[in-house]
């Protein structure tokens, strides 16, 4: 291409590239909240239409891998900007099964509908919703600033997401001991939960991703994982919680 060098045209693709993921990243944030919007509201509508735009997020997800093969194979990149196309490869897979959670609880959504619900269950469900967005934005957010500190704080916030799962599960624990006739939806609740505590996961990836196109090291910000006494804390601490 006349009058732009082939550092401008690598750069150029590099920014296109890293935008392309943070779409990604926002739309599947939105399908995370019409997942569980049609839980809530037994919505089948809303959740059929989030089961049919899962293609789009496959599409992305192939879509990313390509554009960041062909910069690859554009330019051999540095060592920062080797890195940073080698964390969105690996952070779009991340975001892909973050879709796909999304489809699960959509599916679940119409596998249960008519069952009895537990509007203290749901109210909990949705503030579960929100955190995980919450730390999905913040993540993206590192990730457009390749904000090494942000992406740590974001992953410092899934202890919060793993602590509202393990109240959810004993809610729903309780609640089954009280009226049996709430069991197809606890078994519900208990799905959606668990798909939203691995969400958490999954950006807890991205966030290590985010560290390794920075550092170059490779790990571990799970703190359920890294610190087992802080996470037995927390399973301590639900009883008391919930009973307060």
């Amino acid at each position: 291409m006349e009058g732009v060098s082939m550092d401008g045209l690598f750069s150029d693709e590099l920014k296109k590239l890293k935008w392309h993921f943070i779409e990604m990243g926002i739309n599947v944030s939105e399908q995370i909240y019409q997942a569980t919007k049609a839980f809530i509201d037994h919505d089948k509508e809303l959740a059929q239409h989030v089961i049919e735009q899962d293609q789009t997020t496959n599409e992305e997800e192939t879509g990313l891998e390509v554009q960041a093969l062909n910069l690859m194979a554009l330019q051999q990149p540095v060592a920062d900007d080797f890195r940073s196309i080698i964390s969105i490869l690996k952070a779009s897979s991340d975001l892909e099964r973050i879709g796909d959670h999304a489809v699960n609880i959509a599916r679940e959504t119409i596998r249960a509908s008519g069952s009895q619900r537990v509007v203290g269950i749901e109210n909990a469900i949705a503030e579960m919703t929100a955190s995980v967005r919450s730390m999905l934005e913040k993540v993206l957010d590192a990730y457009a600033q390749a904000d090494e500190k942000v992406a740590r704080e974001g992953a410092a916030a899934d202890l919060e997401v793993d602590k509202q799962y393990i109240l959810v599960r004993d809610s729903i624990t309780a609640a089954m001991r009280q009226d049996a006739k709430t069991i197809t939806a606890s078994s519900s609740y208990l799905m959606v939960s668990r798909l939203l505590e691995r969400v958490g996961d999954h950006i807890v990836n991205l966030s290590e991703w985010i560290v390794y196109s920075r550092t170059g090291e490779l790990v571990e910000l799970n703190p359920g994982k890294s610190d087992l006494e802080m996470l037995h804390t927390l399973l301590n601490n639900s009883e008391q919680e919930l009973n307060q």
